[in-house]
């Protein structure tokens, strides 16, 4: 194997995460990669997937034993829990796994890439500090994302490989079945509007449409941790990823509507979860009149898309560490997605 040659090791490479930063990395001549996940995945030229049970050590030894190659690790990987506290053991033991197992048979290991996100610095518990900013003091645990960066931390430090951390925002791709997809919220909940007759209302809590707030598009963040576990400035170090651009759903949400061709009303606080938990029958016949290709339970997030529209407040980091160090990419999220809808009408996802 050449030495430029690189091994990419993406865990939990069928969400939105992981699935766009696959198709970015086989995008590039000098890598291969190996995508881990528990459902099965369809190989191709340079990739090739193992489906394992992160949660259980001996199954990861036995299926990634020969990821000899291994010269990167990417962990995108979660699993919902209720309770903040309840996420934290599967969530450590996952990556702890995952890098025991492939650390133990990869001697030219370079670096372990660690996804994580604003729970960092409080943001899913209410107002936090804006911009946040990598050297923020950290909250009351417990928190799931700090475990797995003080592991890796530890774990590093004994080893010959270095860590970094990537900090997005609400992440928008195109991966389904998937519990934080804000792409498919807004697209299903537009689409169902749209069959009802009714115009598309913000569902959010009172004060949520004017707040400020940033997105992270899964290309862009793919561009940017590849980035971050290849410049050798980056070692050890947590960047803060977004599209670069602040807005408000008050501007945002009429250029949503006109994409789907609906009026705007006031908005009107609903949790989505009750509110579409009998919608199943009008998405069947949106599946029959258009030859739709996924089942309701396949893209439905309300849950995250009730998380996401109830945040009052501002929610947004300071991105200039990843600048300063060398990462100037950008995307502009009213640009954003309508792209990514027209890419869900094209594949069949939406009518």
């Amino acid at each position: 194997m050449s030495s430029n040659r690189k091994t990419a090791v993406v865990v939990g490479a069928q969400g939105v995460i992981g699935r766009t930063l696959v198709d970015h990395l086989a995008g590039l001549d000098d890598w291969d990669v190996v995508g881990l996940s528990r459902r099965p995945g369809e190989p191709r030229e340079r990739v090739r997937h193992v489906q394992v049970d992160l949660l259980d050590p001996d199954d990861c030894r036995e299926r990634l034993a020969d990821l000899g190659a291994a010269t990167h690790v990417f962990y995108t990987a979660y699993q919902d829990r209720p309770t903040w506290s309840e996420l934290v053991a599967p969530n450590l033991a996952m990556l702890v796994n995952a890098v025991e197992a492939i650390d133990a048979v990869a001697p030219g290991l370079r670096h372990v890439s660690l996804m994580q996100g604003y729970k960092v610095y409080g943001a899913h518990l209410g107002p936090f500090r804006t911009p946040a900013r990598e050297s923020d003091p950290g909250h009351m645990p417990p928190e799931f994302n700090v475990s797995q960066q003080e592991f890796l931390q530890q774990r590093a430090a004994e080893r010959d490989w270095t860590w970094s951390a990537i900090r997005p925002s609400v992440v928008c791709g195109h991966a389904l079945g998937n519990p934080m997809n804000l792409v498919a919220v807004l697209a299903v909940y537009a689409s169902i509007s749209k069959e009802l007759g009714l115009p598309l209302r913000f569902p959010g809590a009172t004060g949520a449409y004017r707040t400020l707030l940033e997105m992270t598009d899964a290309g862009l963040l793919a561009r940017a941790t590849v980035w971050a576990a290849t410049d050798p400035r980056c070692a050890n170090e947590a960047f803060n990823i977004a599209n670069g651009d602040l807005f408000r759903w008050d501007d945002m949400w009429p250029r949503i509507a006109a994409w789907f061709d609906l009026d705007v009303a006031p908005p009107l606080p609903m949790s989505l979860t009750d509110a579409m938990a009998d919608k199943e029958p009008v998405w069947d016949r949106l599946v029959e009149r258009h030859g739709l290709r996924h089942k309701y339970a396949e893209v439905s997030s309300w849950p995250f898309g009730d998380a996401v529209f109830g945040w009052d407040y501002d929610f947004f980091a300071d991105g200039s560490k990843a600048r300063r160090f060398g990462f100037h990419e950008y995307v502009e999220t009213a640009e954003m997605f309508p792209r990514m809808f027209a890419d869900l009408r094209a594949r069949r996802v939406i009518p």
